[in-house]
């Protein structure tokens, strides 16, 4: 059963938080509700496979395009007759990841055994989500698995496109940065070294930025070995860092106050929900459980919690619209009032699904603009570090020659 950290309010507001064992988020409510308290927000604890499979999702780890061709294959095959067994078989022999290969097997042997298609997809959660998992689950309860499918494979679609067009905006600038650290370590290993042992011939008094420089350029050429040990532990730590609780909120936090990123950030995640919601809205999935599916998508913390949070006021009759109102630094207001249009016209998917297309386009656009906006920064940044290279070795001998000039 699983276990949830919970946060709950009692009848005269005050809060308190727990763990308590519940077999979902509605049971857990309930227990709660018996108790005099209003469930507020909440999140299950992984069990012990859960973790497993969270640390080997690296090694276990199954491309966008990969997934995108088994789901439209298999509704492709499904649509034209073929047993899902079967299909799920011939998909398997053309899978290019070993994981995956051997995953699918696995999921074709549990069908034969009589298990469904969405309880034999609940061991994967690095290939399949739980989103996969529960579109699925309404497809077979409804008779629409093929539809489903559809559903999903426009999603990936959508994903794929919108990584692919965010991935090549971000080339420029890390060919930029990376040519920069690869021209400064060449100066730092080469000409840095030569110019200390010039200094120490002449026995010049040198500044704390020359001392510095000449450190790290000494540092690269006699042990350069360290380099790469101390970039991984440096990249590792920050991970983990990121990984605690506080940790992902000052990250989260810090993301949200960045001029160019956050409206990028706020306008991605407001696609992924219009479209997530769209497709779990149009399958059948109940608004409460979508919300809860979607909150588990979502990566930043403070989009994660504000869904969590609507969950028990809708279940409590509140409009989505008026709950994501009070939220309008994390949602744009174009979402709320499509929402709201969609509420009152019972087209809730279909608006959504064009709103999600506008946001996606409008995403693909600011990504384009990425460059333009970075490259004066850039400039600065390469000006900076050049000015304080040029710096940090001509200023000994300026000395030299002004107290040459003197005498």
């Amino acid at each position: 059963m699983p276990r949830y950290f919970y946060t709950a309010k009692d009848k005269i507001g005050q809060t308190k938080t727990d763990f308590l064992d519940a077999k979902n988020s509605e049971e857990l409510a309930s227990s709660l509700r018996q108790q005099g308290l209003f469930l507020i927000s909440f999140q299950s604890e992984k069990s012990s496979q859960e973790r497993t499979a969270g640390a080997l999702t690296i090694f276990n780890k199954v491309s966008l395009p990969e997934k995108l061709f088994f789901i439209r294959n298999l509704q492709v095959m499904i649509t034209a007759g073929v047993s899902l067994p079967k299909a799920v078989q011939t998909l398997s022999l053309q899978a290019k990841s070993k994981y995956f290969k051997k995953a699918l097997g696995e999921i074709k042997d549990k069908i034969i055994q009589g298990k469904s298609f969405s309880e034999s997809l609940v061991g994967y959660p690095a290939v399949f989500s739980e989103l996969f998992q529960n579109m699925i689950k309404v497809g077979e309860e409804s008779g629409t698995l093929e539809q489903v499918l559809k559903n999903l494979a426009r999603q990936l679609e959508k994903e794929q496109e919108l990584r692919s067009k965010i991935k090549g905006a971000m080339i420029y600038p890390l060919v930029i940065v990376s040519a920069m650290v690869l021209i400064g370590i060449a100066m730092l290993i080469f000409v840095v070294p030569q110019l200390a042992e010039t200094f120490a011939e002449l026995e010049l008094s040198l500044p704390l930025t020359t001392r510095i420089v000449i450190f790290l350029g000494t540092f690269l050429r006699e042990k350069w070995y360290w380099l790469p040990i101390i970039v991984f532990v440096v990249i590792f730590g920050v991970k983990q860092i990121v990984n605690t609780k506080l940790g992902k909120r000052v990250f989260d936090s810090m993301v949200l106050r960045i001029p160019i990123a956050c409206s990028l950030i706020k306008q991605m995640n407001s696609a992924n929900f219009a479209r997530t919601l769209s497709s779990l809205t149009e399958a059948g999935v109940p608004l409460v459980r979508s919300l809860e599916i979607i909150a588990g998508t979502m990566n930043n913390v403070y989009f994660k919690e504000s869904l969590l949070q609507a969950v028990d006021q809708v279940r409590k009759g509140a409009k989505l619209s008026e709950i994501l109102r009070t939220n309008e630094k994390l949602y744009l207001p174009i979402v709320i009032q499509m929402i709201e249009v969609g509420e009152e016209t019972g087209e809730t998917a279909r608006v959504l699904g064009e709103l999600a297309g506008f946001l996606e386009e409008e995403v693909a656009n600011a990504a384009k603009n990425i460059s333009p906006l970075i490259e004066p920064l850039l400039m600065l940044l390469v000006g900076a570090a050049v000015g304080f290279f040029a710096v940090s070795m001509l200023q000994p001998m300026y000395s030299m020659l002004q107290g040459i000039g003197n005498d």
